[in-house]
Parts: C-alpha cells; sequence; structure tokens
C-alpha cells in the first residue's frame, strides 16, 4: 500500500494534509468526504459521478491533470464561482504521480 500527501483547503479556509492511498481507485471528491472536510450532504451529492459540481475544487499546484472529459467540461460551464483551475474532485483519481497536490474546494453554491 503506497499513499500519497495532499493538501486541501477546506470551506472555511483551514489547511488540511491528509495522506491518499493510490491502490484504492478512489477520487479527490472521496478523500474530502473520508476526511469529512466538507459537511455532510455538501460534497459528492450525486455520488461521483460528474453531475453535479458539488466537490468542485481548484488545484493549487502545478500537477500534471488528465484532460477534463465533456461530462466534467458541461458541469464546470454550469457551475458557480468556476475559476480557469477549476476541476470535479470526483474526476480526480489518486495516483502516485499526484503526491503534494494542493487544492482548495470552492464555496457551496
Amino acid at each position: 500500500m503506497s499513499d500519497i500527501t495532499i493538501s486541501i483547503t477546506d470551506r472555511d479556509g483551514a489547511i488540511h494534509e491528509v495522506q491518499a492511498p493510490t491502490d484504492m481507485n478512489m477520487n479527490l471528491m472521496e478523500i474530502v468526504r473520508s476526511y469529512e472536510l466538507a459537511a455532510e450532504g455538501t460534497i459528492g451529492i450525486c455520488g461521483g459521478m460528474a453531475m453535479c459540481a458539488s466537490c468542485q475544487c481548484y488545484v493549487e499546484s502545478n500537477h500534471e491533470l488528465p484532460e477534463k472529459g465533456d461530462e466534467e467540461e458541461a458541469m464546470l460551464s454550469e457551475a458557480f464561482f468556476v475559476k480557469d483551475n477549476s476541476r470535479l474532485g470526483c474526476q480526480i483519481h489518486i495516483t502516485p504521480e499526484l503526491d503534494g497536490l494542493k487544492v482548495t474546494l470552492a464555496p457551496e453554491e
């Protein structure tokens, strides 16, 4: 089992350094939920299907991420508080290459 460290700034501005497993096929939204870094029922409402944008985050580090898929692009085009570095956490799968990733959770709608 190999874990990586991810820095997540929650919606209150607190920074959390968390350990994320790379061998469990998890995504960033699931990590946020497992550490309870957002209020219950405010993140991952659609269950990680790229259908709600409740897991929108801002990628603050220069990590190379996979290109946005059509579903992610469509959701971000309708979401609030979108920035150039916005991504859906459910579409960022935890891999060893993401060690040191820094993200900030977008505000709730």
